[in-house]
């Protein structure tokens, strides 16, 4: 009786505004074990998420044990930010065509593999070829582990993702703290090695609890494609990165030239393949063009914001290293305190309505940021800047993530892929050019807060862009 109101008796248009007001949902059923499923992968995207920044602590420790100079040490991060750079859209591609589970296993198994190479390293050539090696099976974690937790949760998937993507935030926050308890009481190699066991245990977790993923039609994979864009995204980022270390040499364009030439290929290759490794329309299509930007604005503002704040209290306020890390415990806490509620209210109000809102919030953090403390200390002042944009990020990243998955619910591997590209692109664009202002600046401190300004700015431009996103309530 029930069930032939609804295909009859009832008017099909109220059934559809039901369902996208959220009160009643379409979709497939959510599996079982599922949240099991969510805390597994949940786990491994944290535990790459922390190897991003965790290094940073122990970069005094391993140059003098390697005998390193400071800048090799510091390829130890840049390498393993530019190997997931490539990692996440290769890995979300393969997953959609080749098994999202096949894909998180194998990346797991090279990150495991990889971390113990890594504890062992006797030279810093070894260890940042290694890091390189490790970030190629951690970049294969986030697009993955998206498809995987959207395909558990069936019709509460949105929920699900909005929810698993904040993980990989509060992860790079937690490393650097993380690291120096490790690297005071168990040395440098330790920081590696820990990921083992994890490893070991999250392979046979993965290979028993997660559910084989549906393949997409066998094709050939566009080699050619994926050659290009990895030459584009390492000439930028390496050029970039150059510029960072204050690098003023006309040989600074070279890397800048290929990376141009490279885009200039990888584009009219695109147009030419029949299957090419990214189609334009995941670039500059409906929707794709304008998460694109915002995405790459996000991750300079909020990523790369993360990198740049304690240097910034050391520098304008003179906290001490211990109190200026524990400012980003204070965005942490702003975002997860937030976070849980966006991602409730997502299916009543939209995609567009939170990241206004989010967006909003974290500009006025930046703000907040350069401007001196109105009669209260340094820290207080920065603490509460830094808990503001923990809001904002909590608002507005459920909503965005969201946003981009819905608008082709059949590749997300591949969408999320192509999201953490973006945004790790954003974060190391932003330290780079940030750290090349200040190092030829006379007053390094008011450089950093005019940056503050700068990426508030900018984004303030692409407001706008939120407008263009086609907006989606209910699930999807």
């Amino acid at each position: 009786m029930g069930t032939q109101s609804v295909r009859g008796d009832v008017p099909a248009a109220p059934v559809r505004a039901a369902r996208q007001d959220g009160l009643e949902q379409d979709g497939p059923e959510p599996l079982p074990r599922r949240h099991v499923v969510f805390a597994v992968v949940a786990l491994a995207l944290f535990m790459a998420s922390i190897d991003q920044t965790i290094v940073a602590t122990a970069l005094n420790a391993i140059q003098t044990d390697l005998g390193a100079e400071l800048t090799w040490s510091g390829w130890t991060i840049t390498v393993y930010s530019l190997g997931q750079l490539i990692a996440m859209p290769m890995a979300g591609k393969l997953g959609d065509h080749l098994g999202r589970k096949r894909v998180f296993l194998v990346g797991i198994g090279v990150f495991t593999v990889a971390s113990l190479a890594c504890g062992f390293a006797n030279n810093i050539y070894v260890l940042v070829a290694l890091r390189a090696l490790q970030a190629i099976g951690g970049g294969a974690f986030l697009p993955s582990a998206t498809g995987i937790v959207a395909e558990h949760f069936g019709r509460h998937r949105d929920r699900a993702v909005g929810m698993f993507t904040s993980i990989f935030p509060i992860g790079g926050i937690v490393g650097p703290i993380l690291g120096g308890v490790i690297v005071n009481y168990f040395g440098w190699r330790t920081i590696f090695l820990v990921n083992v066991p994890i490893g070991i245990l999250l392979l046979v977790l993965s290979a028993k609890l997660i559910a084989e993923s549906p393949r997409k039609p066998a094709e050939r994979i566009d080699f050619g494609g994926l050659a290009l864009l990895a030459t584009l995204m390492l000439a930028t980022m390496y050029g970039l990165t150059n510029l960072g270390r204050g690098v003023t040499s006309p040989w600074f364009l070279v890397p800048e030239l290929c990376a141009v030439a490279a885009a200039v290929f990888f584009v009219r290759h695109t147009m030419r393949h029949r299957a090419p490794f990214i189609p334009l329309a995941f670039l500059a299509g409906r929707g794709f063009g304008a998460m694109n930007v915002l995405n790459l604005l996000f991750g300079g503002a909020a990523i790369g914001f993360a990198a740049l704040v304690p240097l910034y209290a050391e520098e304008r306020f003179h906290l001490d290293p211990l109190a200026a890390g524990t400012l980003l415990t204070a965005r942490a806490i702003g975002m997860i305190c937030v976070a849980a509620l966006a991602v409730l209210t997502l299916r009543r109000l939209g995609h567009r309505l939170p990241m206004l809102i989010g967006f909003g919030i974290l500009i006025v953090g930046l703000f907040l940021m350069a401007v001196p403390p109105p009669g209260m200390s340094g820290y207080l002042w920065l603490s509460i800047a830094a808990g503001i944009t923990g809001v904002g990020m909590g608002m507005s990243v459920p909503a965005s993530n969201n946003a981009g998955l819905q608008l082709a619910p059949d590749q997300i591997a591949s969408i999320a892929g192509l999201r953490g590209m973006f945004r790790q692109s954003g974060a190391i664009i932003a330290i780079s050019v940030t750290t090349a202002v200040m190092a030829n600046s006379t007053n390094p401190a008011m450089a950093q807060a005019h940056s503050f300004v700068v990426l508030a700015v900018l984004l303030v431009a692409a407001v706008p862009l939120i407008w263009t996103i086609p907006d989606h309530r209910g699930s999807w």
